[in-house]
């Protein structure tokens, strides 16, 4: 029998590196994908249509959400977020882990309907350290950067629903930390005896 994949919400405030650890993850691990989300914000420089965003319109988006495509959706900063619902079954019925990397309005959003969702919060070691990352992407004005920072502290309230919580001081650490979640969610008795299910029958041959 085939395991299903397991559905992972991974959240942190904008700047905390939860985008870095995520590829790190994906280039190590050829059991998980990352959902490419639906977004309706402008598409950045080096950006693909398809591969980090599916860049839609307004119009295309809200029509989407009346037809329920969305598994979860939000807004942030002016733009729309959403994530397919099709497409992560999908995955997760292949035996493919996915991740979601979407903000705690999203995470809420997901849980009320994937009970057995894993979430991880991703923090910086100090608002100094965030607001450095956030100045050095230059990508943003600073009117931007001040704005992110001063909804961050909203956003870290939320660490308490999660299951998991990583700190991003040290980026090796932190990735070894969350891939560790990963390798232990695979090794639990419900996912080995679905893998192993001919291993555990001849071991038990007398």
């Amino acid at each position: 029998m085939i395991a299903t994949g397991t559905l992972y919400i991974i959240s942190a405030p904008s700047g905390a590196g939860k985008t870095s650890l995520v590829k790190s993850v994906l280039a190590g691990d050829d059991q998980v994908r990352v959902s490419v989300s639906d977004t309706t914000r402008v598409m950045r420089e080096g950006e693909r249509d398809g591969v980090d965003y599916n860049f839609v319109t307004m119009q295309t988006f809200d029509r989407q959400i009346e037809e329920h495509v969305y598994l979860e959706y939000a807004d942030v900063f002016t733009n729309k977020y959403g994530t397919s619902k099709n497409w992560v079954d999908a995955q997760l019925a292949s035996g493919t882990d996915v991740i979601l990397e979407i903000d705690w309005q999203g995470a809420q959003q997901v849980r009320k309907l994937v009970t057995d969702a894993i979430s991880i919060f991703i923090l910086p070691p100090s608002q100094q350290e965030l607001r450095s990352r956030l100045q050095g992407r230059g990508t943003d004005e600073q009117a931007v950067v001040d704005h992110r920072m001063e909804n961050s502290v909203g956003e870290i309230e939320h660490y308490a629903e999660f299951d998991y919580l990583v700190i991003n001081d040290d980026f090796e650490v932190a990735l070894q930390e969350l891939s560790c979640i990963f390798i232990a969610q695979r090794l639990r008795l419900s996912q080995q005896r679905l893998r192993h299910d001919k291993l555990l029958t001849d071991l038990l041959v007398k």
